[in-house]
């Protein structure tokens, strides 16, 4: 337990924001699932709505990974391995045969 209070505030402030950062990476994670699912879809039947599909997901997932390394939820070199992740697995699929 805190014995001043600017220790009692200093753990009220540490537990707010570890929740708006448990938040921020859980909306990373389930954008990143969404993009893969999208992908696994393009990959069955690979169709221009498909593909669109795929681009705005991505898009949606780099967005929310870069806000959360802006704002220090994420290590930058977290932020830049989970991006690399997303383009990775689209790669093979977009390559000419």
């Amino acid at each position: 337990m805190a014995n001043t209070k600017s220790a009692l505030k200093r753990a009220q402030i540490a537990e707010r924001n570890q929740l708006h950062n448990k938040a921020y990476k859980s909306a990373v994670k389930t954008l990143m699932k969404k993009y893969f699912a999208a992908v696994e879809a393009y990959a069955s039947n690979p169709t221009s709505e498909s593909k669109q599909l795929v681009d705005e997901r991505m898009s949606q997932a780099y967005s929310k990974i870069d806000k959360a390394v802006k704002r220090g939820v994420l290590h930058p070199n977290s932020g830049a391995r989970k991006k690399s992740r997303l383009a990775r697995k689209l790669k093979p699929l977009t390559q000419p045969v």
